[in-house]
Parts: structure tokens; sequence; C-alpha cells
């Protein structure tokens, strides 16, 4: 913070209304900053912001104010009730490293709940933006990402960035989705890895995210700056180091680093034409008026349940996680007993989350069938419920041959000695076949990816596979469910009974977790939040996979 003797007269403030955050700057006529509030808005932006303001009027005379600028993702709906002018984030962005990092050349900007690319070249004695790039669709690249691996990891943001400077051997883990970083973590865990080598790969994974998505494959052009609230994490400026292979200390992070969008505001409204500030009554107003609007999703229909009746035990079930559970298919398709002499044969689908196993005769006839977790162990589990199957048709059924898919098929299937092994795509469309001859499209939602078929005269027309976001999965279900203290065989039955379906959105599983916290705060019920994440992954599939 800077101080000033000799003060032109009035004040400029500058307000930055974030996702996550708000902060709000006071500059003088010279453009100096002369104090700051930084400050979660927890869903509550206009209060966050009244607060912040009086908080800053105990310590500065704020009837001086001349002219207000706000930018942000919020700055559209306040701006008006304050009478500030609306500053676009980018030109934001771009006067206030015209004034404070003049040199540089490319800007990383990570905050919240978006990351941004900016670059830069001189234009006379100024800073022209030449292109930029924005992701604000996906945590992967954000704060929010690292926010909730640090909870997963019980550390805080302060710790979590002082152990990535400790590693050794920073390991090797997913930045493309939060939910699947959550796998390798737990993964990672089980094999005793330190926690320093864990938080370094995190760190590592999403530098890694934000170069690939964000730079397109050009290069960085330095002088580098990184900015946002999470350029404050000493271990995001490592990973970016290493990285865009540059020099320690090379990666310039200015000391307001998390100011620098309402830095710019306010240097915009000093200088150019700003609405009169109309002061804080029309926001104390809006804020205490402000209320959770109801949800406009409409209700789940209603379908009675289907009864589905439990295997026996599995033959060993220490290689199953807690949660592991074995299923039989619904009622409307109950494996039939094994014909006196018949033969059989036996798939294995080997998936990230779930392995699963089933027997059926020459006729297609489903014998006997298995639901398993995965649990980390797919060879071992995989075994398991062969094992499981060959018990339920009986020992002495001859089986005539062994298929496999899955992510996992390539290994299980060269270790059982698989007759087949073939993609899940094909073994998708031909079980959807077999069950209607007439199907011409497969939804297909699994533990960490989705798929989606067409099939035109029984063969496969198009497809679409998404095993980048988890928004859309069976991961994110189980995830949430958790955080609800709800057991996820319950959800459905529970999201049928909802009145006012919560809006969770669609977009990331860290985002609409951020909106689930939110609600629950605001006290929506349970029925109501598991039925908006139903919908949330029904959305996300729709839009994001199955697209037109």
């Amino acid at each position: 913070m800077t101080h000033s003797n000799s003060m032109p007269p009035g004040l400029y403030l500058g307000i930055d209304v974030g996702s996550t955050t708000v902060k709000v700057v006071i500059t003088d006529g010279a453009g100096r900053l002369l104090d700051y509030d930084y400050r979660y808005g927890r869903g509550q932006p206009a209060r966050a912001l009244l607060d912040a303001w009086r908080d800053l009027a105990r310590r500065r005379d704020l009837t001086r104010v001349a002219a207000v600028g706000l930018t942000g993702s919020g700055g559209e709906l306040l701006a008006p009730l304050l009478g500030a002018r609306r500053v676009n984030e980018l030109v934001a962005q771009t006067h206030a490293l015209q004034i404070h990092v003049p040199q540089a050349r490319t800007v990383i900007e990570m905050g919240g709940q978006d990351s941004k690319l900016l670059r830069l070249e001189p234009d006379g004695d100024r800073l022209r933006l030449a292109d930029f790039a924005m992701n604000d669709l996906c945590a992967a690249g954000t704060g929010s990402f690292l926010e909730q691996q640090a909870e997963r990891l019980g550390l805080s943001l302060a710790e979590f960035s002082a152990l990535a400077l400790q590693a050794r051997k920073p390991a090797r883990v997913a930045g493309r989705c939060a939910v699947f970083a959550k796998s390798d973590l737990v993964h990672l865990q089980q094999q005793g890895l330190p926690l320093p080598d864990l938080v370094a790969g995190l760190c590592l994974a999403v530098a890694r995210n934000l170069r690939a998505t964000l730079g397109g494959g050009r290069p960085f052009q330095p002088p580098i700056v990184f900015q946002g609230g999470v350029a404050r994490n000493a271990g995001m400026v490592w990973a970016f180091e290493q990285v865009l292979k540059l020099e320690p200390d090379a990666l310039l992070v200015p000391p307001h680093c998390t100011l620098m969008a309402a830095l710019g505001a306010a240097y915009v409204a000093r200088v150019e034409p700003a609405p009169s500030f109309r002061g804080l009554e029309p926001l104390a107003e809006f804020a205490a008026a402000r209320r959770v609007r109801p949800s406009s999703l409409p209700q789940l229909p209603r379908r009675p349940a289907r009864a589905a009746a439990p295997l026996p035990p599995a033959p060993n079930p220490s290689l199953c996680s807690a949660r592991t559970t074995v299923r039989a298919p619904a009622s409307d398709c109950s494996p039939d007993p094994a014909r006196e002499g018949e033969a059989v044969w036996l798939g294995i689908d080997v998936g990230s989350v779930s392995t699963k196993a089933a027997a059926v005769d020459g006729e297609g006839r489903l014998l006997a069938g298995c639901y398993l977790s995965t649990a980390g162990q797919p060879l071992a589990v995989a075994r398991q419920a062969r094992d499981r199957v060959l018990a339920q048709v009986g020992d002495s059924v001859p089986v005539l041959g062994l298929g496999v898919t899955g992510s996992g098929r390539h290994l299980v299937g060269k270790r059982l000695a698989a007759d087949l092994v073939c993609n899940e795509i094909s073994a998708q469309a031909r079980a959807a076949r077999a069950w209607d001859p007439q199907a011409d499209t497969v939804f297909e939602i699994g533990g960490q990816d989705s798929k989606y078929i067409a099939l035109r005269e029984g063969a496969i027309a198009d497809q679409v596979l998404n095993k980048a976001c988890a928004a859309g999965t069976g991961a994110f279900l189980e995830e949430q469910a958790g955080r609800l203290n709800l057991p996820v065989e319950e959800m459905g039955r529970l999201a049928l009974t909802a009145a006012a379906p919560a809006d969770l959105g669609e977009r990331c599983t860290v985002f609409m977790e951020s909106d689930l916290v939110h609600h629950q705060q605001q006290g929506v019920a349970l029925p109501d939040l598991a039925a908006g994440l139903s919908y949330a992954v029904a959305r996300n599939y729709l839009t994001r996979v199955v697209h037109n």
C-alpha cells in the first residue's frame, strides 16, 4: 500500500467483482494506491461490496469519491447501482499493466473460477492488447481447483504453497479435471508418495493445463507477468518457471497481483468520462432485498422404482473397497439359470471406477452378473469378478470364451488370456443391438467418462467420448453425494421427491459444487439439491457430449 501527504482533490475507486472475491482499491488523482479491501464474496457480491465499502470508510473519507470504475464478472449488475463506469476486464488489466509493469509482453492471470492469457505489444508509449485467451468453463486451471485439492489433502493454502517447494520428485497428476485429479491423488497416496511430491505434481499439472489450453502452442514471449489470486501461491510460481523453462525469478509477480483489474478500473474512471457516483443507498437497498431466486427447473417425473435383488456376497471381499456393492441387473433383465450341461461365454468390463462381469449362453441369455468397485486394483478385481460369475453359473459349466473391454482391457485381457479384447464403443453398441434391434441411440455415463453412440441399421454411425470433464459422469454424483452426507444409492430416490430442483448449472464440477454449497447455506432442501445434481449431469452430458 502506498501513501501520499499531498493528495490532489478527489478519490477514484476501482472495484473488481470476481466470481469468488471482491476487491476495492482507493487511488488519488495521481493514480497512487492509498488503500484497498480484499474479501470473499461467498455468493453475495453486493453484500460483500457494501461491507468492504463501509470498512474502507472507517479509514478514508469516501465523501470525496469523484468517480468509480467497476469490472469483473459481477460488474454489469452492480455498476448501475453505484453510478460506476463499467470497464471490460481485459481493458482494466491492460491499463494496470501499462502503469505498473509496462515491460510486460505476456500475462498469465488466474482467479478463483477463470484464467486468462494476455499477449501485449507496445504501441508508442502505451501497451496494446494484441491477443488473449480465456478459460471460464473448467476449474482445472483456476484457484478453485487448487483450493479444492488443498482441502482434500488437509492443507491450508499457505501450507500447500510452501510444500510444493520441498518436493524431490513431483508426482504425475491429472490436471484436466478436479474430480479426476482426486482419483490420482487417492491412488498416489495409497502408494505412499510424499505429500510435497503430490502438491508439486498438482501445481505442475495446472501449469501444463494452462499452457496447453490457453497457449495454443505459441511461445510465451518474455517478460512474463503472473497475476491474480493464484499468483500468491509460491508453488504455482515455481511450476510456471518449470513448465515455461524460465530462470528463477524471471516470472514477474506484481506487488499487488490480486488488485490489478481493480487498479485498472480506477485508472479508467479517472481519465475517461464516468457516470455520477450515486452513493451507497441503491447498493444497500439491493443487498437487503436480495434473495435466492426460486429454481426455474421443473420437478423430475416420478417413475416407479424397479427392484434389484442382491446377489450373494463376493468370494473375497477384502479385494473390494468399503463401498463395494454387488448388484443384480434390474428386474426386467434378471439372470436366467443355466441349463444342465450348457456352455457359457464370459464378458468383463474393467472401468476406471467399477468392474462388471457377465455370463451369457449361446442364445445371448444373461445367466449371471456382478458389479464391483475397481478400487485401483483392476487385475485383482477383474479376477474376482470372473470367479464370482463362475461361482454363480457353477464350476462344472464349460466356458467357451472370454471377452474383455473397458479402460483396463489391455492389461486384464493379456493377464487373463482373453479370447477377445474390444473397445467400449463396440461393446456398448453390440449389447444395445442385442437388447433392442431397433435401438438407434446409446447414452452411456460411467464413473469417469461418458459416451454417445448413434446406430444406423445396427452399425455404429457416430460416436462422441468425453474424458476430460467429470461434470457429466458418475464420479461427480458420487463426490457430491458424499458432500451431502447422502448414500449415493439414495440420491435418485430422493431426487424424485424434490419440489423445486436447484439450478446448479452444467459447466464444471468445482463451479457446480460452489453453487451447491451456496444453496445449502441458503437452506435449500436436500431433495432439491439431489434433483439439481441430477439435472446438472444430464444437462452437461447433452450439452458437452451429445451436442446437436
